[in-house]
């Protein structure tokens, strides 16, 4: 298909109209141009850096849907109810949703007017998908959470390897745009091969964040140390935890302690979470206390400091968490709270993360027998999982078995989610005037019908999400009527009807297979535990260090070089030795230069450099004191 022209001042009106900005930012504007330019683009935005409106924008310009692809299910609904708020007609498909529902869905994208499509990555390679994605009229795919095509990256998903298929579907003109916060050279080089990049073109401004000082606080009494801080300094923030026990123990504490406190994780019921995340938004809640499912959908400039209790097992989930805080560009905190038992919980946690092959194969035995999985069949199939009864009925523990789970769905046999709370649906599959003849025919039902058809729109031509507890208020009779109603029209073929569940899901993506046919190649699995302990070697190095800048050492992690802050706890240690950064660098180097050739003392270290006696003493002293060089018996000098 022919592609529209645009050009960057229809996407400023765009902008202006929906979004109330009248300009981009630098790199959105950057990006923006890139796509309407018809160009395949890899865009690394950090962590609040407005990547929706890099794809949001354009699509809106153009004529057609954009396919946006992301695994984050609750992002999904977020944004296309965010849409569809704006009257930006929207639809969405993932794992939760029935066939009859994506069949629809996908129909109404080919014959609608709809703009954004959101799918989750393992929809993209179904038959049903394949067969009918060629008929909808794309003018973007946009990838959100694009290092998980990487088998270098941190959070590996196979069925991203999916996407690039899309290409032998859709018109060659339709430009693939692929966003992420965090990537290594090796992973943005692995993105645009994965995809099938027609040509190299990365678009990124430096992860440098100047407002932000990087501190880390190696202590053992973490809650004493956190309570002082939070009373002495101001504004509001987030403390990261690794557990929802430790989650909701962290908050109590401080709430006893007189700070507005509160806790969040995933295991809360949806509307609690939205409220506790309103809460803490608006200023009513100063701090709130959360596990990594803290963070899709934050908007709030105005956080003062993240304050990490546990140490996460990557520089990459520790940059875009901590890059939560400051994103008004004013002065921000990012705290690492790090203790000896920190780096003895991250080696056991490798341990825990890499169960024995025999034990993973076990697990998708066992996994296949629990869901009455028979041998060659499942493949595309969605089961509804409760992980407490398959543990507890095949007296497996926990962790390893959700790592095992972890480790299948890497190696591409299964999909794992988490949590899904799916609200019910309706969708009438009789037309207007068959509906009307029913409710002639059937008057108990005819209140009931009208007062769906006045409380929510559009149930001809799509699944629509009810709430059966508004409606039993708005009719004045229980919810178990409203049900059985429900039920009952259901049973008639006049509605189809999907009561809403709360629950985990598992795709089969590939038939189940024997367990001799079960490959896990045990070099991959070495390859893939060696990166990983390299990812953790990476983490301890930053909270065990003393010697290197804080933000020197996150930058070089990502391959940009860069002059120390001057804000971190490092480089405050130096400030205070009362030299200036150059002062102290020139002298650092020219000791450096002559401990590579001989083994002075300190002082004839002193005579043989020109400057100030008391400066040379103070950069030998803090090189002492950091072990960049040691001394011997005779108090000779040499570079560590």
């Amino acid at each position: 298909m022919t592609q529209q022209s645009v050009n960057i001042e229809q996407c400023k009106k765009i902008l202006t109209r929906y979004w109330g900005f009248t300009t981009f930012k630098p790199l959105q504007e950057d990006i923006i141009r890139s796509v309407i330019e018809g160009r395949d683009t890899l865009a690394l935005m950090p962590t609040g850096g407005g990547k929706s409106i890099t794809f949001q924008v354009p699509a809106l310009a153009k004529e057609g849907t954009c396919l946006v692809i992301t695994p984050l299910i609750a992002l999904m609904k977020e944004q296309v109810n965010r849409l569809n708020s704006l009257e930006i007609k929207s639809l969405m498909i993932h794992s939760a949703m029935s066939r009859e529902e994506i069949d629809i869905t996908i129909e109404n994208c080919i014959y609608g007017d709809y703009k954004f499509l959101y799918v989750s990555p393992e929809r993209i390679s179904t038959q049903l998908f394949q067969g009918k994605v060629g008929r909808i009229n794309l003018s973007l795919i946009a990838i959100d959470e694009a290092h998980c095509i990487s088998q270098w990256g941190y959070d590996f998903r196979p069925s991203y390897l999916k996407i690039a298929t899309l290409r032998e579907k859709i018109s060659p003109d339709v430009p693939f745009l692929a966003l992420t916060a965090t990537a290594t050279q090796n992973v943005i080089e692995d993105i645009m091969d994965k995809l099938a990049f027609r040509t190299r073109n990365v678009l990124k401004t430096s992860f440098e964040r100047k407002n932000i000082s990087y501190l880390v606080r190696q202590v053992e009494e973490k809650g004493s140390y956190l309570v002082k801080t939070l009373n002495r300094v101001g504004g509001s923030g987030i403390v990261y935890v690794r557990s929802r026990k430790r989650c909701k123990e962290v908050a109590e504490m401080l709430s006893g302690q007189g700070i507005v406190a509160d806790f969040y994780h995933a295991g809360l019921p949806d509307e609690l979470r939205d409220k506790k995340q309103a809460s803490w938004t608006t200023g009513k809640t100063r701090v709130i206390v959360a596990t990594n499912a803290f963070g899709m959908g934050i908007d709030k400039a105005d956080v003062r400091f993240v304050i990490h209790w546990d140490v996460p097992d990557s520089i990459e989930n520790y940059f875009q968490e901590s890059g939560r805080a400051g994103r008004d560009n004013k002065p921000a905190y990012a705290v690492l709270l790090y203790s000896p038992s920190d780096k003895t919980r991250l080696n056991d946690s490798l341990r825990q993360k890499f169960p024995p092959i025999d034990r993973i194969k076990d697990t998708y035995e066992a996994l296949c027998n629990f869901l009455m999985v028979p041998l060659g069949a499942g493949k595309d199939n969605v089961f509804d999982f409760n992980m407490a009864e398959f543990v507890s009925r095949y007296r497996l523990p926990v962790i390893e078995t959700f790592n095992s789970l972890a480790f299948l769905q890497r190696e591409g046999y299964v999909e794992f989610t988490e949590e899904i709370n799916n609200p019910s649906r309706v969708h009438f599959i009789v037309g207007r005037d068959d509906l009307y003849k029913f409710q002639v025919a059937n008057e108990p039902f005819d209140g009931f019908i009208k007062l769906m058809l006045r409380s929510y729109t559009g149930m001809f031509t799509e699944f629509v999400v009810i709430n059966e507890e508004s409606l039993s208020k708005k009719a004045a009779i229980t919810r178990e009527t409203v049900y059985q109603y429900l039920v009952k029209l259901s049973s008639m073929n006049i509605i189809r009807y999907i009561p809403g569940k709360k629950t985990s899901l598992v795709i089969f993506t590939e038939e189940r297979l024997e367990r001799k046919a079960l490959m896990i190649s045990p070099d991959n699995y070495l390859h893939v535990r060696e990166k990983y302990s390299a990812r953790l070697e990476k983490m301890i190095e930053y909270g065990e260090s003393k010697n290197r800048c804080r933000s020197v050492m996150l930058l070089d992690y990502f391959g940009e070089e860069s002059d120390r802050c001057g804000t971190c706890d490092v480089c405050r240690e130096r400030n205070e030795l009362d030299l200036s950064k150059y002062e102290f660098d020139i002298i650092l180097e020219e000791i450096k230069a002559i401990l590579s050739e001989k083994n002075p003392d300190p002082e004839e270290m002193v005579a043989m450099l020109s400057y100030p006696e008391e400066k040379v003493i103070k950069v030998i002293r803090w090189l002492l004191d950091h072990n960049k060089i040691i001394q011997d018996s005779d108090h000779r000098l040499s570079w560590k």
